[in-house]
């Protein structure tokens, strides 16, 4: 199955982007007549044949739509302190895709060890991974906030919310604390925890804290732990 990611399809003809026309002609040699796939990330799969094998601009023609294609009854947010290596948050980033994530937003805490990222080549990791996985619908990357802010617009937010911290050993664990099929967000913080006042300020905004286990987790680890946990507990 060649899968080609394709945001702004709107009619029943489509001209890839140049990046994708070029994979597309030049890397899979793909021509006039064949068939492939194609996502709009919100939900839609579509059937395509290719009428016209420009490298630089293939065009296609739909010949089958589905929409709501994977669609699931609850929804999943997980807002994360950036790692110092990027190499690792794309690794969270590309794995909670291919797992199932719907929302990433990206905390500024008191012990960040980054408080710059480029979410253009986050995206591009998305892309891929759903690619990879045969999603049709992506997550969507939230840009970089400050803790307080970002706590702070989560009051009308209607779902669970957690917050992961090592302060204390006798938290109830995520998969007790959760509830099946019900929207959930679980903050994770950067290597060197969250301060104690984010811990207490997340907790007067309506936040339960929770465990992630015995085994102290790296960041990155801890979000798909947390990702995967939730994932399997709905299936």
């Amino acid at each position: 199955m060649h899968l080609f990611y394709t945001p702004d399809i709107s009619s029943n003809t489509y001209s890839l982007n140049e990046e994708e026309s070029k994979h597309a002609i030049r890397v899979l040699r793909l021509k006039v007549g064949d068939k492939i796939q194609l996502i709009d990330g919100v939900g839609g799969w579509y059937e395509a044949e290719i009428i016209d094998d420009n490298p630089k601009r293939c065009s296609v023609s739909i010949i089958e739509t589905k929409m709501e294609v994977g669609k699931r009854n609850w929804n999943l947010h997980i807002a994360i302190a950036p790692t110092k290596n990027m190499d690792r948050l794309e690794w969270f980033v590309e794995k909670a895709t291919e797992i199932g994530i719907d929302e990433i937003s990206l905390l500024n805490c008191s012990n960040s060890e980054r408080s710059i990222v480029k979410t253009e080549r986050l995206q591009k990791v998305v892309v891929a991974a759903a690619k990879q996985s045969l999603k049709a619908y992506l997550p969507k990357i939230n840009e970089m906030k400050d803790y307080k802010k970002f706590i702070a617009g989560t009051n009308d937010f209607k779902c669970q919310k957690f917050i992961a911290h090592c302060y204390k050993t006798s938290l109830t664990h995520l998969k007790t604390a959760y509830s099946k099929e019900k929207n959930a967000m679980v903050l994770i913080g950067p290597e060197g925890d969250f301060s104690v006042e984010e811990v207490k300020y997340a907790l007067e905004n309506g936040f339960t804290e929770i465990s992630l286990g015995v085994s102290r987790l790296r960041t990155e680890t801890a979000a798909l732990y947390a990702c995967t946990a939730l994932n399997i507990l709905n299936e």
